[in-house]
């Protein structure tokens, strides 16, 4: 017997567009579950150009009828009204359904949820909604995309639920192999001219928020131009589905091409629509190198991957979960802000014309399989029994307590102590040799009691008082 599974996504969803790695993750795992017979309705959030309730299987219905801010962020930042009736709506479909799944957070009510096994995935460790979501978290199961991020909720709500742990669980990202693989490009030049393919092709897939790394893609393709002779190189990256019709989003295009303008790129940038799921592969294959080189903190990032099986080579910044979710054998990283390295890395995959290694792809294949996904998403759903709820306390901090550096922090050889919501590099010695000496915890009565303050009040150390 199937059951029904009523899904809210605070993120407008499209019937083959997405758009991030969230909404694509969704899809996935809706299919899926249609596939086994279950009756999967998702309540989502609609825009001007998209109110029209619609199908990704026979057993996957989307219904935008939500109507929370658009265009992103401050989703709540919209009517009461449209408030009270989001929450009634939603309410309505989980008092109908079997289990309550929550993709990519917004929904900050317990009370909507508290009385069905609900299961939470939380996409974002930035936006507030979904860090609200988190620490006010009552749900049965909580599924995060990586370890970092699993270790960075756990790291903060845990000071308040101790017991919350138990209920999370990382569950990589998962991928069509069989989509995401070099695909000929043809259909593409409907979308870019085909010009572009007589070029050296830097790509920037990511939409437009400056954390992404924009900034630091121009001053790479300024540095290749004029320090290593790639005069000819072109840039390809998306405009927002708003560009044209949103202030901010004009006002933000304007701005980039009077910065790639003064760093005197001509016409190496070219912005084109969004792409589609279909066109996506042939996307990828078209470029040489893929950067994805912002301080942006991902909780999983999907475009190093979609990237690699395409054949494509990405440069990564040391930054969130890119730090460790692919050995070092297989992708390239730089520091956050190494525009020197950034460079002569492209100028090497360039050079060399270096694609996607079969050894990779064979590890791709091994360790990201979108079946492997689907099923460990369906397992915690369908499996979702009503728990007690959690129980929130005050952490009472001692000269007793014991800290370790952040999740959010790591050490770089020659550049101190990298904060990924910082974005920059602190060279604090005394926190370099008490986080290198004692990793599992240091005591605070070791060190000076302004200097301790200073690491937790910026971040670089959480307390260990729910463990």
């Amino acid at each position: 017997m199937g059951k029904k599974i009523a899904v809210f996504s605070m993120t407008p969803l499209f019937p083959e567009l997405a758009l991030g790695g969230a909404q694509k993750q969704l899809k996935k795992v809706a299919l899926h579950l249609g596939e086994l017979g279950h009756q999967v309705t998702i309540l989502c959030t609609q825009r001007r150009d998209a109110k029209t309730p619609f199908k990704w299987h026979e057993n996957a219905d989307i219904l935008p009828v939500l109507r929370f801010k658009q265009p992103y962020p401050e989703p709540y930042f919209t009517p009461l009204y449209h408030i009270a009736n989001a929450m009634r709506r939603v309410g309505a479909a989980i008092a109908e359904a079997d289990v309550h799944y929550s993709h990519d957070g917004g929904l900050i009510f317990p009370y909507v949820y508290q009385d069905k096994p609900t299961v939470i995935s939380l996409r974002s460790i930035l936006f507030a909604e979904t860090l609200q979501s988190a620490l006010l978290f009552q749900g049965d199961e909580w599924i995060l995309p990586s370890e970092h991020t699993r270790a960075s909720y756990e790291a903060v709500v845990g000071q308040f639920a101790p017991a919350v742990g138990e209920r999370m669980r990382a569950i990589h990202n998962g991928f069509d192999w069989q989509h995401f693989r070099y695909t000929k490009p043809a259909e593409i030049f409907g979308v870019i001219t085909p010009e572009v393919a007589d070029h050296p092709v830097l790509l920037f897939p990511h939409r437009p928020d400056s954390a992404k790394g924009i900034d630091e893609v121009i001053q790479v393709a300024a540095l290749l131009a004029r320090d290593y002779g790639w005069d000819d190189l072109r840039v390809l990256a998306p405009r927002w589905l708003d560009a044209e019709s949103e202030p901010g989003q004009r006002d933000y295009y304007q701005g980039l091409r009077r910065k790639i303008s003064q760093a005197d790129l001509g016409d190496a940038f070219v912005f084109h629509d969004w792409i589609n799921d279909k066109l996506i592969a042939e996307y990828y294959s078209l470029a040489d190198v893929t950067l994805c080189i912002g301080s942006y903190v991902e909780t999983f990032g999907n475009t190093p991957f979609e990237s690699l099986g395409c054949g494509t080579p990405p440069i990564v910044s040391r930054v969130g979960p890119y730090r460790d979710l692919l050995p070092d054998e297989h992708i390239a990283r730089v520091d956050y802000g190494d525009i020197e390295a950034t460079a002569a890395l492209a100028h090497e995959i360039l050079s060399d014309g270096r694609r996607t290694s079969p050894a990779t792809l064979r590890y791709l294949q091994s360790e990201f399989s979108q079946k492997a996904m689907v099923a460990a998403y369906a397992d915690v759903i369908l499996g979702a029994r009503k728990k007690p709820p959690l129980h929130y306390r005050m952490p009472q901090l001692s000269d007793d307590t014991r800290y370790r550096l952040a999740p959010w922090c790591y050490i770089a050889p020659e550049r101190g102590i990298f904060h990924d919501f910082r974005g920059d590099f602190q060279a604090d010695a005394d926190l370099i040799r008490a986080a290198q000496q004692k990793p599992a915890g240091f005591s605070g009565r070791s060190i000076d009691a302004q200097q301790l303050r200073f690491w937790l009040d910026e971040g670089y150390v959480t307390p260990l008082v729910g463990q």
